[in-house]
């Protein structure tokens, strides 16, 4: 069982006592944005204890909630920064029963299911409520009244038409919101389809969050990482110990755990993730049919992939090689940084070089060899932060 989280730490405190073990270096951007997050823990204690203070407690709550609303925090900075982690630390002190953290697209593709949920509910004559918004922001308040959103982007049109009546919907029911992007609220949905449409919710946001910028000179994640090798052969003990450790400082004590990219009429399964950082098996990529589409959308989400356990590939692996060589493609053309683990050298992986294929695994094995030198590491930086 997991032990109770001390609700009379601050997210200062618990920031504060990383460095003073070394896990961290001291850095006052990141305990300005603690001490913002401390004030809103506070802000939700005294909530917390207004709704007790009498039988009529929840009455005296959802006015204070009217009259004194909690505000929320969108932090946006490059990766590696430590907007992740903060927000974690906050999300586990936060003394709030009803809460969620979870990455934006899962909340939207989540949101999407209840409002297809309910159009069927009145297509069958099981609720008169034509407007699905209402009672979905009701089902969602009901089953958390803090959202912790990582990865705050809208992208997908559908997502940018409803966000303005859905958290208009969600803050007038006292919704707490604290979020983190790459990008400022200003430049959501940047150059996007109507966007002319969306920009109500920049305002809608602008009213119930204050905006913090975390960008420390320092990319925590990924300076300890820069000097380790990202390519381990043979496969053996070594290898995979090699390449724990290089996951461990890739998501710098970031909690893992599966997560579904949604896809047109599916979901990619990625086995492992964390912040902007996934780790995936040859058989999860190559040996599954997947295509140019699931690689690039892993590209889109992901800075830092890892491959665990590429083999040799012969003619038995003919469609897992076709598969292998448009993966490391994508990669490269989005300078993704890529941590692999293989049989042996990429000069050697290909057991018969004949025709097109083989002509095109020379490609991959040249890509294969740049995407270990210090050239396509600035190019990375310099594209994702």
């Amino acid at each position: 069982m997991q032990p109770m989280p001390d609700y009379t730490l601050s997210v200062a405190e618990k920031l504060k006592s990383r460095t003073q073990t070394g896990e961290l270096q001291a850095d006052p951007v990141q305990l300005a944005i603690a001490a913002r997050l401390d004030r809103i823990l506070s802000a939700l204690k005294l909530s917390r204890s207004a709704a007790k203070t009498s039988a009529l407690g929840w009455l005296f709550a959802a006015r204070r909630k009217q009259a004194d609303p909690v505000r929320g925090l969108y932090v946006h900075g490059s990766v590696g920064r430590g907007k992740t982690m903060l927000m974690d630390m906050f999300f586990e002190l936060a003394p709030v029963t009803r809460k969620r953290r979870c990455h934006f697209h899962e909340f939207m593709a989540d949101v999407h299911g209840r409002i297809h949920a309910h159009r069927q509910k009145l297509k069958n004559g099981e609720t008169k409520q034509a407007d699905p918004v209402p009672p979905v922001a009701d089902e969602i308040i009901a089953e958390a009244e803090l959202l912790c959103f990582d990865e705050f982007t809208v992208t997908d049109i559908a997502d940018a038409m409803i966000l303005s009546r859905l958290f208009s919907a969600l803050f007038e029911r006292g919704c707490v919101l604290i979020a983190t992007s790459n990008v400022a609220p200003e430049n959501l949905y940047r150059d996007g389809l109507n966007r002319g449409l969306f920009l109500p919710f920049i305002d809608i946001l602008n009213r119930h969050v204050d905006v913090m910028t975390l960008d420390s000179p320092t990319d925590y994640r990924m300076s300890k990482l820069d000097s380790l090798p990202v390519y381990h052969a043979p496969l053996d003990a070594a290898s995979a110990r090699e390449m724990d450790v290089a996951w461990a400082l890739a998501i710098g004590g970031l909690r893992e755990k599966p997560v579904d990219l949604p896809m047109k009429g599916r979901a990619l399964h990625v086995p492992r993730a964390a912040g902007r950082a996934a780790r995936f098996s040859f058989a999860d990529l190559c040996e599954n049919p997947l295509g140019a589409s699931d690689y690039l959308a892993i590209a889109d989400h992901f800075d830092t992939v890892f491959l665990d356990e590429v083999p040799m590939m012969g003619p038995e692996k003919r469609n897992a090689t076709k598969r292998f060589i448009i993966l490391i493609d994508a990669l490269y053309d989005n300078a993704i940084r890529l941590v692999m683990s293989a049989a042996d050298m990429p000069e050697r992986l290909l057991t018969e070089r004949k025709g097109v294929e083989g002509f095109e695994f020379d490609r991959t094995v040249s890509r294969l060899f740049e995407m270990r030198s210090a050239d396509y590491l600035i190019l990375h930086h310099d594209k994702h932060g």
